[in-house]
């Protein structure tokens, strides 16, 4: 039995709500159960000096938790900095980059903010499922202004975690699993179902080749559910 009560793959209530920062040219509002992530893009002029005079465009990310969003106050400065904060920063922006074609996008960078407000497990997943939806709405925002004929997205993309907690592999680890799971596991996966990440981790003992494929399955099941949200999300905006 699981501390929520959910089945083995059953996601947490998952709610993507779209333009919730007015200035902001995409936003989303990444709820998965308790965690609660606000995501935004924003658009600028012109891209990092390696990038100069390529006609190419980029996509970055930067991640971070409110010093209150858990159980005890974090210090800001803490919350601002460190090897976690920029290695999932770095993720959330290679994941964003694996569907978006640069070319198509011209020398613009476009910046993904993901602040965490509430944070129950799955941040970074959370992070990458809706930072997506603000990266298309932004994109769908610059088509109709006419600053790009045709969007640089070449796929959708969305995160999952999943585990092995009491000898089972279970779907969308909340806190209370995460924290005392054998292993676990976050899968970055195209709205097609390719792999774009894998990160996993055994807490213990090694786990097994099977067991390590029975999350596969379980994240791809997940993953599917979340493209479906996020894809009627964007339909539905703007």
């Amino acid at each position: 039995m699981r501390p929520s009560g959910r089945n083995l793959d059953q996601l947490r209530d998952i709610a993507l709500e779209p333009d919730v920062s007015r200035y902001a040219e995409g936003s989303c509002l990444a709820k998965f159960g308790n965690t609660h992530v606000l995501c935004t893009a924003s658009v600028e002029d012109g891209v990092p000096s390696f990038l100069r005079n390529t006609g190419k465009g980029w996509v970055t990310a930067e991640y971070g938790m409110l010093p209150r969003s858990t159980h005890s106050r974090m210090d800001r400065k803490r919350t601002a900095s460190g090897g976690r904060t920029q290695e999932i920063s770095r993720l959330i922006g290679r994941s964003l980059r694996a569907i978006t074609d640069m070319k198509l996008l011209g020398e613009r960078q476009i910046r993904i903010d993901c602040d965490v407000i509430q944070a129950d497990g799955g941040t970074r997943t959370a992070a990458i499922t809706g930072g997506y939806v603000a990266l298309a709405l932004a994109l769908k925002h610059m088509q109709k202004l006419g600053a790009v004929e045709k969007s640089p997205l070449t796929g959708s993309v969305a995160a999952i975690s999943c585990g092995l907690y009491n000898g089972n592999a279970v779907l969308d680890l909340d806190y209370d699993e995460d924290s005392t799971a054998q292993a676990d596991a976050n899968f970055v996966l195209t709205g097609t179902g390719g792999i774009v990440e894998i990160q996993g981790t055994a807490e213990g003992e090694p786990f097994a080749e099977t067991e390590f494929l029975s999350l596969l399955q379980l994240a791809k099941k997940g993953c599917a559910s979340l493209t479906e949200a996020q894809k009627n999300v964007i339909e539905a905006a703007g």
